[in-house]
This record gives structure tokens, C-alpha cells and sequence, in this order.
């Protein structure tokens, strides 16, 4: 959010507007660095910037320093702020010269976002996307009226709605991490796409009118480990899906947890049950109405995890209170889901999501599945990697 709401205001190096020179000679372009804050001392401020090596920067007298709040688009709405109010930890977009060396920055204007001001607004969203959120599978996609079908679980749809007005964000190859991701359109959306949407819901909890959208494309994998190679850090997964084995790799970001018995069979008799039909999450006391008159309004269940509006299971909350493995706690024949996506080189997988101790959902559906931990998997815009 930072670089894009500035990138209008300071040209990029080379730029006709960011160039100052005399007539006959050339200035050097100014440069720019975008980054967190990790020292000061006096004047000196050390960038760890959001690519490349980490940037000393000298802050000379007269430097313009603002603070801009997250979610503004115009500097205007910045306010002053001196150099001692600036902390470690927070965001911040520096203009300047190149100093003496490769990795030093004189500053003429700093614009700052303040480390708690970030995570205030982060909170909000996370909230807001628990709130008013939905995710899934991509089960249709209707481009002449611009909208979506998410299957929420395997036996909950709902229409996702989008307008002229709609943000579209788009996951980055080999990322899930929401700094990485990408503007998007709706015609980067297709079937079998993991999806969240954010926005208004329909009364009857069937409907969502989309103010923000991002998606992807994964891959699911369900099946049994047959090889484990902890050098490589890789699983041989024999894929139930495709009907066929792969190699998958765990990386410092795959997140890798384990159901215990318990969780495994409950959810695999909500794959199974009628009640599964309404999406109500399994173990969970239904509300006594579910008309306007309802205790948790319109369309609403009471899930393990609280309300949910709409009716749909809460799988992400309770699915992140499992605590985690790693990967010397997995064996050969273990069950396990693995989200995955292309590797870098394009060569293989490498995991996103690993879940153990699933033979009895895998036995009652492993399609079914996939779309059960579809919305969990893509965690929650807003966090702590959300975009800035």
C-alpha cells in the first residue's frame, strides 16, 4: 500500500520527473528505498528493505519527514513528524541521493507508517474478514454477469457477486504471502481456483457482494506418505486425487499441523451427515431459529467457533488452534492433505498446508475434503503479512 500510494508522488529513478539538473549537465536520479526500519542511531536510520540488502540512511537537515496513516491514498492527509518519534519496526519510504556507498541513501523526504498504527489497521481487517468473509473452491464462474460460485465446504455454495467496484488481488507465483500478492482481474478467475471474498451477505446468507477478492490456483493433494527424505526436506505423497505419487517440499513457510482422532472422525461424519447440507459445523448446537427472529440473525449457525454468518463452518478458527508438527514427528503410511503449489523452477511442488491424522476424512471423501480446508489454507487477509 505504502509504495503505491507514493510511487505517483516520487517518480522512480531515472524518470523525467525525477531528474533535477542545470542546463548542460546531468544530476543523478533520485533514489528510493522501501523498507522497515531496524536501527537508529542520531540521524542514521539502517532500512531492511523489501528487496535487496539493508540500506543505511543518512537523515540530513531540512528532510521533510510525514506520517501517513494506513488505508490513506493521498499525501495530503499526511502530518509532520520529527526524527525521535521514529521507531524500530516502522514502515518507511525514503527519498533521497545515493550516499558514498552502494548501500547508503542520503534522505531529502521520509514518509512514514507507524509500526502500531500498521497493526491497528491489521487487526481491523482480520476482524473484517472474519466478520464478512467467505472462502473456498471455485465451482463457476459466470463472466456475463460477474459472478462466482465458492463451494465453502462440500456441500455449501455460495454466489459471490462482483462489480466495476471490486478489488481483485491475485496470488504471486510460489507465494501465498499477501505482500506478494498482485492486482488482479476477474478474468484471472477459473474453476477449481481457491478463493476469498469479503463484503455485504445476502439476508438469507446465500449471497455475497464483493468489495474485495483474492484467489489462486493450488493444487490439493490427499493421499499417504510413502517416502520421507529429511536431508531434502522432501515427502513421496501417493496422491488419492491423481492417482499417481509426488514428491512434495517442505519449506521454512509450510505451515504443518495434526488432528488429533478425535477432530479427525467428527469431521469425517459431518462429510458424511445430512447436516452437513446446512453447513453446520460438526459437533455444534444448532440455534433454536434460524428466521429473522433467530438468536444470531438470518441464515446463521452457532459453530464450535461462535456464530458464523450465513451458515457456514468456522474450519479456519478451529483448524488453527491445532498445534503444529514438523516433519521428523511424520511417518511412512501416515494420511495426510497437502495444499501445494508450483515450486519456483517449475520442477515440483512445494507445500502450503500439510495436515496429518486424516484417514477417516480421506475415507469417507477425499474430494469432499479438499473443499472442506479450502477456505483455512489461504489464512486471513490482514495479518501480519498482509499487504502494506
Amino acid at each position: 500500500m505504502l509504495a503505491g500510494v507514493l510511487s505517483a508522488m516520487f517518480p522512480a529513478p531515472g524518470s523525467v520527473h525525477a531528474q533535477e539538473s542545470q542546463p548542460g549537465t546531468t544530476a543523478p536520479a533520485a533514489a528510493r528505498k522501501l523498507g522497515t526500519v531496524k536501527s537508529i542511531s542520531g540521524t542514521t536510520i539502517v532500512l531492511k528493505v523489501d528487496s535487496g540488502a539493508d540500506v543505511t540512511v543518512t537523515v540530513q537537515d531540512g528532510a521533510r519527514i510525514l506520517r501517513l496513516a494506513p488505508g490513506q491514498t493521498d499525501l495530503k492527509s499526511a502530518t509532520p513528524m520529527t526524527l525521535p518519534e521514529v521507531q524500530v519496526g516502522d514502515r518507511m519510504l525514503v527519498r533521497g541521493k545515493p550516499g558514498d556507498n552502494a548501500d547508503s541513501l542520503v534522505a531529502a523526504s521520509i514518509v512514514v507508517m507507524k509500526q502500531a498504527d500498521v497493526a491497528q489497521k491489521q487487526q481491523h481487517q482480520r476482524d473484517d474478514w472474519q466478520k464478512r468473509g467467505t472462502g473456498g473452491i471455485v465451482s463457476a464462474v459466470d463472466a456475463s454477469d460477474k459472478t462466482i460460485n465458492v463451494a465453502v465446504t462440500p456441500t455449501l455454495s455460495m454466489t459471490v457477486k462482483t462489480s466495476k467496484d471490486t478489488g481483485f488481488l491475485r496470488y504471486a507465483p510460489a507465494s501465498i504471502k499477501f505482500t506478494d500478492a498482485q492486482k488482479g482481474t476477474f478474468d484471472q478467475i477459473k474453476v477449481g481456483d481457491q478463493m476469498r471474498a469479503r463484503g455485504d451477505r445476502s439476508a438469507d446468507g446465500k449471497e455475497l457482494t464483493a468489495e474485495e477478492v483474492i484467489s489462486g490456483t493450488f493444487r490439493n493433494i490427499a493421499g499417504t506418505i510413502s517416502t520421507i527424505d529429511a536431508a531434502s526436506g522432501t515427502l513421496t505423497i501417493k496422491d488419492l486425487l491423481a492417482k499417481k505419487s509426488v514428491v512434495v517440499k517442505i519449506t521454512a513457510d509450510s505451515q504443518m499441523r495434526k488432528l488429533t482422532p478425535q477432530m479427525a472422525t467428527r469431521l469425517a461424519f459431518f462429510l458424511k451427515s445430512p447436516g452437513g447440507a446446512q453447513g453446520g459445523t460438526p459437533g455444534a448446537t444448532q440455534p433454536a431459529s434460524s428466521g429473522a427472529g433467530g438468536a444470531n440473525g438470518p441464515g446463521s449457525q452457532t459453530g464450535a467457533s461462535g456464530p458464523r454468518p450465513g451458515g457456514a463452518p468456522d474450519f479456519q478458527q478451529m483448524l488453527s488452534r491445532i498445534p503444529s508438527v514438523t516433519l521428523a514427528e511424520l511417518q511412512k503410511e501416515d494420511a495426510v492433505m497437502v495444499v501445494a503449489m508450483q515450486d519456483n523452477d517449475g520442477s515440483g511442488v512445494m507445500a502450503i498446508t500439510l495436515l496429518g491424522g486424516v484417514e477417516p476424512i480421506l475415507t469417507a471423501s477425499p474430494t469432499g475434503a479438499a473443499a472442506l480446508f479450502a477456505g483455512w489454507n489461504l489464512g486471513t487477509p490482514g495479518g501480519e503479512g498482509g499487504p502494506q
